[in-house]
């Protein structure tokens, strides 16, 4: 495997880095000057990023308890974190965060010390933001064509600063169906955590129409161990696909209402379900911090 890269994109705005199955887009907005130096600090934090992961994989495999683990690396400690506020109810493990988590320690090691009015950092649709007082970014909604709109707008009064996606289409093993499940969070670490268990929710147990397939079967390595994941979702009925979404929707509405995300938008078939905060077609924020 190839060391940590960098480079610009063509547009010149954009920085990308990539290491191994890291892959970010980062993007900071200000004087020349502050970009340029918000950048240098990403790619030397992102040196050693992959590395304190792999060093301590076999913990963050495990499934974490509601106690959090004294893990070495701030990008694990992260993870541990955001995935203890669920773990009293679910099985998870640190690697349900990790992808959030780097957004996080990305976005604070390439802000720290800079004056810059807003960035980002994109960790494969996992999404950490800043925004300076009186700035807000416009941001895409994984399910579109659902009769929700595309995008939405996060002012820096909004409590989110994260944003992740989570689907049996993903990049990683889902143990449910949902096409998407989009979350708005404090932190994309929690995000990330929380659209991961919500997907996992939205499900149909034994129905004939879903395939699936233990998890090590097809990532040996992985964190699921043998539990069933999704590897194939038949024509399911409409009653069916409510259905599933309204078990996912249970678990969303508790989480906004305990306080771990702001709000999440959850997608199947040609059906979608709102939890929290978000205002279906007004491409804003309902609530403030």
């Amino acid at each position: 495997m190839m060391g940590p890269q960098a480079s610009m994109l063509p547009d010149g705005k954009r920085l990308h880095l990539n290491h191994g199955p890291i892959d970010l887009i980062i993007e900071a907005f200000d004087e020349a000057e502050e970009v340029a130096a918000a950048y240098s600090q990403a790619k030397d934090r992102f040196d050693t990023v992959l590395e304190e992961l792999v060093a301590e994989l076999p913990e963050l495999r495990r499934p974490s308890t509601s106690a959090p683990r004294s893990l070495m690396g701030p990008t694990a400690r992260r993870m541990e974190r955001a995935v203890t506020r669920f773990a009293d109810r679910f099985f998870i493990t640190p690697m349900a965060a990790v992808a959030g988590s780097v957004a996080d320690e990305m976005l604070e090691a390439m802000t720290r010390g800079r004056k810059l009015r807003r960035a980002y950092v994109n960790d494969g649709g996992d999404i950490a933001i800043f925004l300076s007082p009186g700035e807000e970014m416009k941001v895409a909604i994984a399910g579109t064509g659902h009769g929700f709109a595309d995008r939405i707008t996060i002012r820096f009064e909004d409590a989110v600063r994260g944003i992740a996606t989570s689907g049996w289409r993903g990049r990683s093993h889902s143990l449910g169906i949902a096409d998407a499940v989009t979350v708005l969070a404090a932190d994309a670490a929690t995000a990330d955590a929380a659209a991961t268990l919500i997907a996992n929710a939205i499900d149909l147990p034994g129905h004939p129409a879903i395939e699936r397939a233990p998890a090590r079967q097809l990532a040996p390595e992985s964190d699921l161990g043998d539990r069933l994941v999704t590897t194939n979702v038949g024509e399911l009925s409409g009653a069916e696909v409510a259905d599933a979404l309204e078990r996912g929707k249970a678990v969303a509405d508790d989480f906004v209402l305990r306080g771990l995300i702001v709000s999440a938008a959850l997608f199947l078939n040609d059906q979608s379900r709102l939890a929290g905060a978000l205002a279906e077609n007004s491409g804003r924020m309902l609530v403030h911090a």
